[in-house]
């Protein structure tokens, strides 16, 4: 849960990171639009790639994007200050990672430490891990024979995915499943539980331990 002493904004300022499309982005955009997430802006999109498909839709509906090309700096710190500078000057509250392939250095997890949620396309602890993301979780779902997948959102910390689990969903595998196939089907269970686990972890309504497995 965020730290005792962050004091409430009205509404809650969210920035989602993003590497490619941003689809985990536009359904949290979409939960806002609908008011199922609420008391929530969607106040930033940032990405680490200016060719993000997902900063078209952010451009579209008028939503301030961020970018930063990671070879212009000497370090990821470095880089991560940058970011950090923008989201204070924005009074950025809340973080959401959504598809981010990069990162984030304790610039970031300091600063923000209780404040940054991530989406992991597995049943967490299972298939995390560092260079565990995307294709590759589920190719390695699918090479392990595994019965059941699913997706996590947890909170940020410096321990790569290793975070307080905030929800899960669980998704079989079925004996014709592909990666594209397992991945569209864990994807559009993604796209309900993120918007409904930042609804209720950013307003605080329920505690961490009773939003598991929603």
């Amino acid at each position: 849960m965020p730290p005792a002493s962050f004091e409430q904004a009205s509404p809650y300022k969210l920035a989602v990171f993003i590497s490619g499309t941003g689809s985990n982005m536009q359904a949290i955009h979409h939960a806002i639009l609908d008011g199922t997430l609420t008391n929530t802006e969607l106040a930033l999109v940032v990405s680490n790639k200016a060719d993000a498909l997902g900063l078209d839709y952010a451009r579209q509906h008028l939503i301030p994007t961020f970018t930063l090309d990671a070879k212009e700096f000497d370090s990821p710190e470095d880089y991560d200050q940058v970011l950090l500078t923008e989201l204070n000057a924005l009074n950025i509250d809340f973080i959401a990672l959504a598809g981010y392939l990069k990162i984030l250095t304790p610039i970031l997890t300091t600063a923000y430490e209780g404040r940054i949620t991530n989406i992991h396309p597995s049943l967490l602890p299972a298939y995390g891990g560092k260079n565990m993301f995307g294709a590759k979780v589920h190719a390695s779902v699918l090479a392990n024979g595994e019965h059941f997948t699913g997706c996590t959102v947890h909170v940020v910390t410096d321990d790569i995915d290793s975070g307080p689990v905030l929800g899960q969903r669980t998704v079989p595998v079925l004996a014709e499943d592909t990666v594209e196939r397992l991945a569209q089907r864990v994807q559009a269970e993604e796209h309900e539980l993120y918007p409904a686990v930042l609804d209720s972890f950013i307003n605080q309504a329920q505690p961490v331990s009773s939003i598991e497995n929603y």
